[in-house]
């Protein structure tokens, strides 16, 4: 049993010392047992979480999700502390900073007139910051952990904001059709999949030309992404219902299309 006095209402001084205690000798071995690798994992389902409450407007459950990406802050940050690394104190005025600094339009003397000004100026400061000195620079820096899809986003969008970039759609779609037939050409010359220009590299680069398509046209291409995967999902199950129970894979191909073309007609009623 801890030094602990129960509350009606918790503090931010509460919360770290909740963590401190969990990760103590009296506390709880699960969580003494817990390293940053162990629960990277979890950062990532919590903030996904979060995520899925802002998407279905869910206020008391985004309350909720946000506390559960804070405690991973913080078991991060009780981690570093133990390692004599950084303290949570460390982690606020690392952030605190940086606001400040790329915030010279409100905390200095920097004049904008637009929001679009602010996002140049926040890019030039980042890169300053960071010690980036050139554009390939910032677009190396872009992180490896992001889905696939966003980080080909910001590297375009890095690359684009510099003057590297098609001049329209139309140079766009070419190259997703160059893209497309270089892919259709790796899977007819029956090559293993991880051969130079084979599957896995053309298909790479399909997604790739069509996350730029995305960043050129201002859309998010993980958002379009599952969009898709909504939209295959509900004519799935419009499919296997119009098979009523016959294995859909006894079905020949041209019945496989006639259920799908029913189940598009039936979504859009």
């Amino acid at each position: 049993m801890v030094d602990f006095q129960c509350k009606d209402f918790y503090s931010y001084e509460d919360f770290l010392q909740i963590m401190k205690l969990l990760r103590s000798p009296g506390g709880c071995p699960w969580d003494r047992e817990q390293t940053h690798e162990s629960i990277r994992r979890n950062f990532l389902e919590e903030t996904d979480e979060a995520v899925e409450a802002i998407d279905r407007k869910d206020s008391a459950a985004l309350c909720e999700e946000l506390g559960d990406v804070m405690m991973q802050v913080v078991f991060h940050a009780q981690i570093e502390q133990e390692a004599g690394g950084f303290a949570m104190a460390d982690v606020i005025n690392g952030v605190c900073q940086k606001l400040v600094y790329r915030h010279p339009h409100v905390f200095g003397e920097v004049k904008v007139s637009s929001s679009g000004e602010v996002l140049s100026n926040w890019e030039v400061l980042k890169r300053k910051e960071k010690g980036q000195e050139t554009i390939a620079d910032a677009v190396d820096a872009v992180a490896k952990t992001l889905p696939g899809l966003w980080r080909a986003e910001k590297m375009v969008s890095k690359a684009s904001k510099a003057g590297f970039d098609w001049p329209g759609i139309d140079g766009e779609l070419d190259k997703l059709e160059e893209e497309t037939a270089e892919l259709r050409a790796a899977v007819e010359a029956g090559k293993s999949a991880d051969a130079p220009h084979g599957v896995q590299e053309e298909l790479g680069d399909v997604l790739f030309i069509a996350a730029k398509i995305a960043q050129s046209r201002g859309i998010d291409p993980e958002a379009a992404l599952h969009a898709s995967c909504d939209k295959f999902a509900s004519r799935f199950r419009l499919v296997e219902t119009g098979a009523a129970g016959t294995p859909l894979n006894t079905f020949s191909a041209s019945q496989l299309q006639q259920l799908w073309d029913n189940a598009k007609k039936e979504e859009k009623t």
